[in-house]
């Protein structure tokens, strides 16, 4: 999240890293849902296991190969929280933010023709109940608060393995198994798979993860009213 401040040439090439990673994010996460259904069709808590492990250590190469080129948000709720805080980066937001949703796209799309299935097809699973919500809200907030806080203290390095033990912890210990992130929720109604959502559930998850990042945002302020020296973000 240090990225230096861009050109023309450099942010289309940092959008296009938001969109490449994002895609890839999602892909990782359809494509190991696709796969762990496969090969443990009968034990929801074993596939549940694979997708969280090989989404988390996506995660991770992800965010280590391209925060240098474009601060690795893919998440258009991180990338409102960082801007907030730091005004240079506002510019960037509808360009990724449009990278990010096109690129979620693609990564559903290339998930499913990998499988063999559809191109598209719409998800039918229901998610949305008090609990999930209230899930989303707690996994965004953390996601938020954890990269803010390591940002605003000197620790940027930290992010890529915080981020995906995180979000590896959160598919178990929240209640929504931890979408956290709009463009993936998104992203995931094009495909009526292990990692579907159905577009109603995913509007409803979109909400609580807004709120979720608010709440993250505010409690990073609290707790670093003030950027400790050498912080990046």
């Amino acid at each position: 999240m240090a990225e230096p401040r861009r050109d023309l040439a450099g942010r289309v090439r940092a959008a296009l890293a938001e969109l490449l990673g994002t895609g890839l994010l999602v892909a990782t996460v359809i494509g190991s849902g696709i796969a762990a259904s496969r090969m443990s069709p009968t034990d929801v808590g074993l596939q549940l296991l694979e997708n969280a492990l090989v989404t988390a250590l996506a995660l991770f190469v992800l965010i280590a190969v391209f925060a240098p080129i474009s601060g690795a948000y893919f998440n258009p709720v991180v990338l409102a929280a960082d801007a907030v805080l730091t005004p240079a980066r506002r510019r960037d937001v509808p360009l990724f933010v449009v990278a990010q949703l096109v690129g979620g796209a693609l990564g559903a799309v290339l998930a499913n023709l990998m499988f063999g299935l559809p191109a598209v097809s719409i998800a039918t699973t229901d998610r949305v109940s008090a609990d999930t919500v209230l899930g989303e809200v707690v996994a965004t907030a953390g996601l938020v608060l954890v990269i803010l806080l390591l940002a605003r203290t000197g620790r940027s390095a930290l992010i890529a393995p915080a981020v995906a033990a995180w979000i590896g912890a959160a598919y178990f210990f929240t209640s929504s198994t931890s979408f956290a992130n709009p463009a993936v929720a998104l992203a995931r109604m094009l495909s009526d798979t292990f990692a579907g959502i159905s577009p109603l559930s995913a509007l409803a998850f979109v909400a609580a993860q807004l709120v979720g990042g608010a709440l993250g945002l505010a409690l990073a302020v609290l707790l670093t009213p003030r950027r400790s020296p050498g912080s990046a973000a």
